[in-house]
């Protein structure tokens, strides 16, 4: 145990202070009666760091632009209009610095200074060496086990909490404070005693805000490992399930085999075996009609391929992926789970993979493998339990960009209004903090400081390719005297570059030194 310590977490004995959701020094009886959230940066003592520009600390300004009508109530949620329930101050970061108190940098950026750019890779988890297998699980193990020193979950909602004189917030691992996110940001609306909740209602999914919701949530997991660790090099890998017959990431040496005397649950032979998991019992809660108290609530459950069979048949196909790109329009109508013809509602999977019709009464693409996986992973609340999570929503992540790559959205094809609640362009993404607006995670991942390698392959091989055939088809016009063109259907595979291929290959060797897989650009 400790040599394999030693060898992945040499930079362990300096911690680095991280700040989310909540901090802290945020959630204290007096930082909630003020209503403000501006911790000092430790450079300079100075809240936000104000006295080295890196931030102020000033007023929230939320969108005032009407919400469309599936959740018609106000002043009843905490998520309602974020951050205000619990703050109306918070810092404001300047240039190129982010964080709850402007000591991080922008994604992308590295440094002292936050001026060093690059672009980190995100691979294949089938294109990992040995040794970065071995290195995932263990970062993944260490944010399981290590509980935070920096911020804390909600246990009760504000009312709760006496208007903030009575604060109730828990101690929870690092991993396990992301798990409490996708729950928080999915859970039912409290309207009061048990069983009182408004089901219709989340401000991550259902609607445009999915894919810059969980882009933004991939991102700050990211960066949270790479702090806990030490290895700004980390990347999360994604699982491309194009065409897969079966849970092919469900091994021992990946994310944990099925167990020989349950099938519900893991292999002892996985480190995912001792898991357990917190907020994945969302008709309890609605009973009770109170938040997810973040107890611990059993092992980790995954029963892959023994679902429900009417709801969906199988995994998600090229060709459906395919077809999802080809749509134009990035949501549309009432920009829910009935939007027809939406790349979002499609990607989400409740639009027809093969017809784009919403409400459609299979799942399929994303929505698909959760229903697929058959356990912890098919409840919206606690799904984030399973890390299969992150590799699935990297992949989706992946496709999400594609669409942007080729259809160049302008900023005006994300909704400014009429869009459920959470979801217009300017609403602040529930429940992080510090606080991003929903249109910023509608550009580019180049933008943000990311790429993923099937993409970086393709696009920097294409020119090749395109001279390859040209220079065949120009040999074949020499030798034939006639088109070609009738013979390219016989062609193309051979010059076809698979998007599976790795762009990046890396030795297997535990003596090998860690390779730095980010360019600058």
């Amino acid at each position: 145990t400790w040599t394999l310590f030693t060898i992945y977490f040499p930079f362990m004995f300096c911690f680095v202070p991280s700040y989310q959701q909540f901090p802290r020094l945020c959630a204290t009886r007096e930082a909630l009666r003020i209503k403000e959230c501006c911790p000092s940066w430790e450079g300079d003592g100075s809240p936000c760091g104000a006295s080295s520009g890196r931030g102020f600390c000033q007023d929230v300004e939320v969108p005032d632009q009407p919400d469309g009508p599936q959740y018609p109530f106000s002043g009843l949620d905490d998520r309602e209009k974020w951050p205000l329930v619990f703050y109306n101050r918070t810092c404001q970061c300047a240039g190129n610095f982010m964080g709850f108190n402007c000591a991080d940098c922008k994604f992308g950026y590295f440094g002292v200074n936050c001026n060093d750019r690059r672009e980190s890779l995100r691979r294949n988890i089938f294109h990992l060496s040995r040794a970065e297998r071995i290195r995932l699980m263990s970062y993944l193990n260490l944010a399981k086990q290590t509980i935070s020193r920096d911020y804390v979950v909600a246990t009760g909602t504000y009312q709760e909490m006496e208007n903030g004189s009575n604060p109730m917030f828990a101690d929870v691992s690092l991993y396990d404070v992301f798990v409490w996110m996708h729950y928080y940001v999915s859970r039912n609306a409290l309207l009061g005693g048990p069983g009182n909740v408004w089901t219709d209602v989340d401000f991550a999914h259902w609607a445009p805000a999915f894919l810059p919701w969980h882009r933004l949530y991939l991102l700050h997991w990211e960066h949270e490992i790479r702090k806990l660790t030490g290895d700004m090099d980390f990347t999360i890998p994604y699982w491309d399930w194009r065409d897969a017959q079966g849970c092919d990431v469900c091994t021992d040496e990946l994310m944990g085999a099925r167990s020989s005397q349950d099938p519900s649950l893991l292999s002892p032979g996985s480190v995912f075996s001792s898991w357990k998991v917190l907020c994945s019992q969302a008709q309890n809660y609605n009973d009770r009609g109170v938040l997810c108290d973040a107890v611990e609530e059993g092992p980790l459950r995954r029963n892959p391929g023994n679902h429900n069979r009417n709801v969906v048949e199988r995994l998600p196909t090229s060709a459906d992926v395919e077809f999802t790109l080809s749509l134009t329009n990035y949501d549309t109508g009432a920009m829910d789970r009935g939007a027809n013809m939406s790349f979002r509602n499609t990607l989400e999977g409740f639009g027809d993979p093969q017809t784009g019709l919403g409400n459609s009464s299979r799942m399929g693409m994303h929505a698909a493998l959760h229903v697929f996986m058959n356990g912890s992973m098919s409840s919206v609340q606690g799904s984030a339990n399973d890390p299969i999570f992150l590799l699935h929503h990297a992949f989706v992540d992946s496709i999400y960009e594609q669409w942007l790559r080729r259809h160049e959205p302008s900023p005006s094809q994300y909704p400014e209004s009429d869009a459920p609640i959470g979801h217009n362009s300017e609403y602040h993404m529930v429940p992080f903090l510090p606080l991003y607006r929903n249109r910023e995670f509608f550009i580019s991942s180049k933008d943000l400081g990311y790429e993923y390698s099937y993409l970086l392959n393709a696009r920097l091989c294409g020119g090749i390719v395109a001279v390859t055939i040209a220079a065949a088809i120009l040999t074949a016009k020499r030798r034939c005297g006639r088109s070609p063109w009738l013979h390219m259907s016989k062609w193309k595979n051979a010059f076809a570059l698979s998007e599976k291929q790795p762009l990046i290959r890396s030795s297997d060797t535990e003596e090998t030194k860690h390779r730095n897989y980010q360019t600058t650009i």
